[in-house]
This record gives structure tokens, sequence and C-alpha cells, in this order.
């Protein structure tokens, strides 16, 4: 990936503390990941690539989806943790909107490592690109060590299934997956629901072509209301839950685990209540 000159990079950087608000810039220049040689941490993130990066992301947020965060305090302010959220709207700005949050809202700032899905390093320069702004392609082995260093990994159990899913369906959870309940058993690592309202509207499915997902080696190709991929400017309210303590062995009969997951996903889904009652119109 072609390095950004320096003046440009400053000029980013400015911009995202700029958008990020008043102190944001002492705040968040106290994130100080590892770093190697090469000036990266062990999974390739460049923090001062990250907050050049991020600039547009951050524009989106207080600008464009002009996101509302409810009980980001309920994030623990440092050691591991799974933020595990309902996922949405063709594209993953939800995860996007999140990550912002956690950076240029919380006090201290926390970085969240999305686990993304296996296929999307395979676009190009998406590899690169993701390593160097902190998230990593989302393995058991991958997500494990992050614990192990106290990370927070943002994880999204339905899957494409729910980022895909047709708009008659919004904000209805598809099942969750088990595995972000046995890495937190396993890593005695604290489970924070979220509930994000908003994302279901950015782009409204109204159809799927599954040939040409297939021929593209894509999981979706999804047809929107809008036709093109950039989303409507909804208004994203991202709701965090009370922390869930699961104790227990990852090796535990499933049918207790699925308890637990089902557990977690009500607790997603009472947040995604919660804010749709609260909320005042898709785009207020």
């Amino acid at each position: 990936m072609r390095e950004p000159s320096p003046g440009l990079a400053e000029r980013l950087r400015s911009i995202t503390f700029d958008l990020a608000g008043s102190g944001s810039r002492a705040r968040i220049e106290k994130l100080t990941p590892p770093r190697n040689e090469y000036g990266v941490d062990p999974y390739g993130l460049d923090i001062d690539f990250a907050l050049a990066a991020v600039a547009p992301f951050v524009w989106l947020y207080r600008r464009y989806f002009r996101v509302e965060l409810h009980g980001v305090e309920r994030v623990p302010a440092d050691g591991r943790v799974l933020l595990v959220a309902n996922h949405s709207g063709q594209l993953p700005f939800d995860a996007a909107m999140i990550a912002v949050g956690l950076l240029v809202e919380k006090d201290p700032p926390r970085f969240a490592r999305a686990l993304v899905e296996r296929w999307v390093p395979t676009l190009p320069f998406v590899s690169s690109f993701f390593a160097r702004i902190g998230q990593v392609v989302g393995t058991p082995e991958n997500a494990r060590r992050l614990l192990a260093a106290g990370e927070a990994i943002l994880v999204f159990p339905e899957g494409v299934r729910g980022l895909n899913k047709p708009f008659r369906e919004r904000y209805r959870l598809r099942r969750f997956s088990a595995g972000f309940l046995r890495l937190a058993l396993e890593a005695g690592a604290p489970i924070v629901p979220i509930g994000v309202v908003g994302a279901e509207e950015q782009s409204p499915a109204i159809a799927e072509i599954a040939p040409l997902a297939r021929l593209l080696g894509l999981p979706a190709f999804p047809i929107t209301a809008t036709l093109v991929p950039f989303p409507l400017p909804t208004r994203y309210h991202v709701h965090f839950g009370e922390p869930l303590r699961f104790a227990g062995s990852p090796d535990d009969d499933e049918a207790e685990i699925e308890r637990r997951v089902a557990e977690v996903q009500a607790a997603v889904q009472a947040l995604l209540d919660q804010g749709l009652a609260a909320r005042r119109g898709v785009f207020r």
C-alpha cells in the first residue's frame, strides 16, 4: 500500500482530532500499543497510520450518521473484553461506527479489534489496510492471542447472514454462532452486548443475485433500494448493555453453551427493542 505523504498524513490526523472534539488529541494519544522495529504491533497495527486513515470514518460518525452512544461507560476501561453486536446494512459501517465511538467518545478511549470474515482480506488492497488499522481475520487463534493481550474484540455472531438480510427482516436477529461464547469462557472475558439501531435502514435490500455472488466469490450480492452501495444518512444509535460474565468451560455440554449464547442474543435483542422504541425517526 502506498504511503501518504507526511504532510497529508498529519493533515488527516488533525481532521480526526478536530472532528473527534475538544480534548480528543490528549485522550487518543494516550493509546500506546506495543511497536516492533517497523513501528507496528504484532498484528500490523500502525497507530499513526490508523489515526490518519480513520478521518473519513470520523466524518461519517459525526456528520453523516450523527451517531449517538448510549451506555458506553459500561465498556470496561481496560482488560480483555468481547463486544458482541448485531450486524446489518449490507456494508459494515456498523463495525466502523462502534470502533470510532470507542475511540473518540470513551474516556479513556479503547481500540476495538474487529474480527473480519476470512474472505475479506482476499479483496484487492484490503488485507494490508485492515492490518494497519488494527483489524484481524477472525480465526480462533487470533482471537485467543488478542484476549490474552488484554484487547477489546468486536464480534458479530450473525456473520454475513445478519449483514445481508432482507429489509423485511430488519432488527430480527439471525441465530448467533457459539464461537464467541467459547472464547469468552476460555479467556475469562466479560461480554458487552451492543444493539445498533439505524444501520438496518441505510441500504435496504430488496433482492439478492446469488449466482453473481458465487461468480464473484462473495457471500452475497444484494440489490438495494438505492441501487448504489453508499448508505443513506440514517441516524445511528448504539446501545451498550451491562457486561455479562459466565463461569464454566468452553468444553461444557453443547446445550449449556447454547443456553448462554441465547442469553447474550436476548440481551442484544432487548437493546434493539429499547432503542427502536426510544428513537424519534430513522433520520432523526
